[in-house]
């Protein structure tokens, strides 16, 4: 059964009700978690219970060594991962011998974050655990929990393989949620060719989650990765260090503000669904009696008097403001981690800024507000995010702040493609042969696989046999398939899509970890010179050492943030669909993807300012994976090259290309991180104007492929996004991209357009 619906339904109660039930009559119960954070927080919810007869207990990577055999031999009701299921307690099964016999229920917790490649690793490994469970006579009913899904029940079934009965009706009482679509004003700054530079998503972010921890309003503010989860929480503690200055300095009355103090300062928008959430507009604050005045945040950056006397404020968990903020994220060590989930229940913290860690149901309660800067990447994880706050039945305000980036352009633009729709399938290939053949050698590793065995994983599978036997992987003998060889085969599989061991991350002059990133991301993020963020503490890399998996990294606190570029070539390897497009002609297939990062930019941080570009001498990276590629023949573009108004092709392709990148998040389960593209006036393979985006792991991860279904939405919505842009001829916000190797050139915004208005011609 898979049971779909809304943030605090209801959802922990309908498993725990029949997880304990089991466990009353004897049975034991499996719980699976994407993230520590959730098992931790599950695991103090079982135990308030007081129910002697649960035996609760995690069993992940921060487990002592002395606790798992006591778990092993001991726990019925056993909280993990994925990850530590996969590397450990399935290649170790007869260690759990007593538990597998007894298992009657196996609870998928968060299931809607199984997409991609990830949830494809995760397929395999529940596929594998009813091999092991059978292998011990048990056959556990598996019950999932997910987010609000489209079709929740066909995700069911790809996840695990078996029938699935669904559950989506919701009539839990909730409170009303005021949703705001923010756009940061355009700057005076200009960026690459010219183009005009917003204010960034975490800036305008950091100055929302000072203003609203100073109005004591406990706030998450969710960001897209590691290094912005710092750099919020760095910046509000800065502004909030300023305001207590200015306010141990010189505390202002509100009166003298509301005789004629400084003007009041409007927001980039008319605001008015913040209007109706603070009772002001964007850029005011509310003293201690509801009165309105200029933002504090917004008052410290201009260097000027606050407008909330000291008296006027509240410290809810005592201290200095500024220790009410922290970020949090993965790759921080445990005990770090559980301090900060410790201190946002009980509130002493009042602001954190987060990555997705804490998006999943971790139960925070008596939370106000939530910050979101940037389209997170699914309609699911967007209302998945703004459910974190009232979740105890208030009102609560959500706020989605849009990057430079053409989607979010897109959707504050068109607020429609994201109020009232359905959200998205989870979409998952557990038949990619890159994530099957690890896993068949990991299945064999633990039990010998047999011809009954096989059906358990997919009609793909015996195909992947074959071609593990003849590359020495397997032996096949007339009882099954065998693993010989004394290595690991769980090692096999990085089931996280990461591909080589990760990095670590150690400061240089102290041997301190600071925290690990996986190897593929280590050309990005701890590349030479780039800069890393740990709990508000900025460092820069000294030296990438990929072979010795070490970064090594030095206190510093440059004015600027790093983003590091690469350059692709792709070949196309086969063409599995096509049909008529327009003129043209659409494809999904295969192709041989060769990246390399090749620089880096030094942004400025609050700014978004190119000060600079660095060149990196890094290893290539090559994939083969599946991408979705248009063309066009030579006639069809005859308009676009005719005299009087010439488009540059290269250009057009080039800027099209960057903005269907940014769309396709919109139409399949990814963000603009999981897949790349490249364009060209004429493809050796294709001999024709060719566009591809390709998904950027290896064996594909169904982006492309959603790609190619949803072709007419998804590139009439990149057309629009391009058009509705202000700019005049490109920035970020439309056709540039952060990750572009070749500069950002050459781009032609509107040569763009009318390409893509030949494309889209029925």
């Amino acid at each position: 059964m898979i049971i779909a619906t809304g943030t605090a339904s209801g959802k922990s109660l309908a498993y725990l009700v029949p997880a304990v039930t089991e466990i009353f009559s004897g049975g034991t119960v499996l719980y699976l978690t994407p993230t520590k954070a959730l098992a931790a927080d599950q695991l103090r919810a079982l135990r308030s219970l007081r129910l002697t007869q649960v035996r609760a207990a995690t069993y992940d990577g921060d487990t002592p060594p002395e606790e798992r055999r006591w778990v092993r031999q001991n726990a019925n009701y056993v909280l993990t991962n994925p990850d530590m299921l996969h590397r450990s307690i399935l290649p170790r099964h007869s260690s759990w011998s007593s538990f597998w016999r007894r298992l009657q229920l196996v609870v998928v917790d968060e299931c809607h974050g199984y997409r991609g490649v990830f949830g494809s690793h995760v397929a395999q490994i529940l596929r594998r655990l009813r091999r092991v469970a059978a292998r011990y006579g048990s056959s556990p009913v598996f019950l999932l929990a997910s987010a609000t899904a489209s079709d929740p029940a066909a995700a069911g079934v790809r996840l695990t393989g078996l029938e699935m009965a669904e559950v989506t009706t919701d009539a839990s009482p909730r409170g009303s949620t005021t949703f705001a679509l923010w756009e940061p004003p355009l700057t005076d700054l200009r960026g690459e060719s010219g183009a005009p530079v917003r204010r960034t998503a975490t800036a305008e972010a950091a100055d929302l989650l000072a203003d609203l921890v100073i109005e004591d309003v406990r706030t998450l503010a969710f960001v897209r990765s590691r290094r912005a989860a710092e750099a919020v929480a760095l910046t509000a503690r800065r502004t909030l260090e300023e305001v207590e200055a200015l306010l141990d300095e010189e505390p202002v009355p509100y009166e003298e503000y509301a005789e004629g103090g400084p003007e009041e300062v409007s927001g980039p928008d008319d605001g008015g669904a913040l209007r109706d959430a603070f009772g002001g507009v964007p850029g005011e604050a509310l003293d201690g009696n509801g009165g309105r005045g200029r933002s504090p945040a917004k008052a410290a950056e201009a260097g000027e008097p606050a407008e909330i006397d000291a008296g006027g404020r509240t410290d809810r968990g005592g201290g200095r403001l500024s220790d009410r903020v922290a970020a949090y994220r993965a790759g921080y060590l445990s005990d770090d981690r559980r301090v900060l989930e410790k201190a946002l229940r009980s509130g002493e913290l009042t602001g954190l800024a987060t990555t997705n860690a804490l998006e999943l149901g971790v139960d925070v309660s008596g939370l106000d507000a939530v910050l979101i800067a940037g389209w997170p990447g699914t309609r699911a994880s967007l209302w998945q995010q703004a459910g974190r706050a009232g979740r105890a039945g208030q009102d609560a305000l959500a706020v989605l702040i849009a990057r430079d980036d053409p989607l979010d352009t897109y959707i504050v633009h068109h607020p429609e493609a994201v109020f009232g729709r359905p959200v998205e399938a989870i979409v998952l290939d557990p038949d990619n042969p890159y994530v099957l053949a690890p896993h068949l050698c990991a299945a064999a590793a633990e039990i010998p696989l047999t011809e009954g065995d096989v059906e358990i994983f997919g009609p793909a599978a015996r195909g992947v046999l074959d071609d593990l036997v003849s590359r020495g992987l397997l032996r096949r003998r007339p009882t099954g398939w065998f693993w010989t060889s004394r290595d690991r085969a769980a090692d096999l599989a990085d089931i996280r899509g990461s591909g080589g061991a990760p990095v670590q991350v150690v400061e240089a002059s102290t041997g301190r970890l600071l925290g690990t990133v996986d190897e593929p991301s280590a050309h990005t993020m701890v590349h030479h010179g780039a800069v890393y963020l740990h709990q508000s503490e900025t460092f820069v890399v000294d030296v990438l050492d990929l072979d010795a998996g070490v970064a090594l990294v030095t206190a510093a606190e440059p004015d600027y943030a790093t983003f590091a570029r690469d350059i692709t070539d792709i070949r196309v390897m086969e063409s599995l669909r096509s049909r008529p497009f327009g003129p043209g002609t659409i494809h999904f297939g295969s192709v041989e993807v060769t990246r390399q990062v090749v620089s880096y930019l030094k942004r400025r941080a609050q700014t978004g300012e190119v000060l600079g570009e660095e060149p990196l001498d890094l290893p290539p990276r090559t994939l083969c994976t599946r991408a979705v590629w248009w063309t066009l023949p030579t006639p069809a573009l005859a308009e676009l090259i005719e005299p009087g108004h010439p488009a540059d092709l290269g250009g057009a392709a080039h800027a099209a290309e960057h903005a269907s990148i940014g769309l396709l998040p919109l139409f399949a389960t990814c963000d603009r991180w999981d897949i790349g593209g490249v364009s060209t006036e004429l493809h050796p393979d294709t001999g024709l104007l060719t566009v591809f985006v390709y998904d950027g792991h290896d064996g594909g991860a169904g982006f492309a492929e959603r790609g190619y279904a949803r072709a007419s939405d998804w590139l009439t919505a990149t057309r629009e996004a391009i058009a509705s842009c202000e700019c005049e001829r490109g920035c970020p916000s439309c056709i540039q991209s952060p990750k572009c190797g070749n500069g950002n050139e050459p781009l032609d915004k509107a040569g763009a357009i009318r390409l893509l208005d030949i494309l889209l011609r029925a």
